[in-house]
């Protein structure tokens, strides 16, 4: 992965920070940081003319769909243990994807997918779709499709609030280093940051109490992800530095399945209107307006 800067990773991240803020205003100690701002509702679509699709044909016969998620990322993908409630932009994204299909909300099965195991639910079928801070890449895209991106964000780091030492992905060598097995940060660590000490963990959420245990020393992964945890816990946890990268969030489906990815890029094409209600309600609860980013065609 190259280490990318430009004034649009860094206006991402200021709406980010702004959203991060936002959520710690808005959201109660029991919901994670999440915002009791209603998400829109979505309409069901009814003889959805999709053909040449495996994964539909399959979806359409159960009246189910599948997806994979994250439930430890506020903001993004979150399980409230209390309420079994899910939250997030990316949640949102995932039922909007559904109704596009015809599936009702209620006829999601959401399914909690660490990131090393993602391109094998996704291969296997055992999730239909996976909606879950995905980003593109083109190691992932020999294995599976993705549709998108529906979102920009870039690599940063978390680190301890008492931390001087870590000011930037300039200070990691010597520095233990978390992030989930198999993510794209850990990679982009290990190749551009040889002197840092990588460790891994199945959740992001083990990284971020291996910090908090003096385990390690930062957590890296998408800003975005970041900010959500920060969130719940300022008095402890910063975000430091800009981010060092771009990524882009795609919606992970099988390899060949070019009618499906054909279908939600078109989805998302043609509704910009929902996507920045979703926004709003999720990530841009400070009011802070991002564009919606084109989707690649390949």
């Amino acid at each position: 992965m190259k280490k990318i800067f430009s004034r649009k990773t860094l206006s991402v991240a200021a709406v980010l920070t702004a959203a991060a803020l936002a959520m710690t205003g808005c959201g109660g100690g029991d919901t994670g940081g999440e915002s009791t701002s209603a998400a829109p509702a979505f309409e069901v679509a009814k003889d959805v003319a999709l053909t040449g699709s495996p994964t539909f044909d399959k979806i359409k016969s159960s009246g189910v769909v599948r997806i994979g998620v994250k439930e430890d990322q506020p903001g993004l993908g979150y399980l409230d243990a209390a309420t079994g409630e899910r939250s997030g932009f990316d949640i949102e994204i995932a039922t909007w994807m559904a109704a596009s299909l015809g599936v009702a909300k209620d006829k999601i099965e959401f399914k909690a997918i660490p990131s090393a195991n993602r391109e094998t639910a996704l291969a296997n079928g055992d999730v239909d779709l996976y909606v879950g801070t995905y980003s593109i890449t083109d190691k992932r895209k020999a294995i599976v499709d993705f549709a998108g991106p529906y979102f920009i964000t870039g690599q940063g780091l978390l680190v301890a609030k008492d931390n001087t030492d870590i000011k930037s992905e300039k200070d990691l060598a010597g520095k233990n280093v978390c992030s989930a097995v198999g993510s794209t940060p850990i990679q982009n660590i290990r190749e551009n940051f040889p002197e840092a000490k990588p460790q891994e963990f199945d959740l992001y959420s083990k990284c971020v109490e291996s910090l908090k245990n003096g385990d390690s020393d930062a957590v890296t992964t998408d800003q975005a992800i970041l900010l959500g945890f920060a969130s719940q816990d300022p008095d402890n946890l910063k975000v430091v530095g800009e981010p060092f990268t771009v990524e882009k969030y795609g919606i992970g489906l099988a390899k060949g399945d070019t009618a499906l990815r054909t279908f939600l890029n078109k989805t998302l094409t043609d509704g910009g209107a929902t996507w920045t209600k979703i926004y709003e309600s999720t990530l841009g609860l400070s009011g802070t307006k991002v564009d919606q980013p084109a989707v690649d065609q390949y």
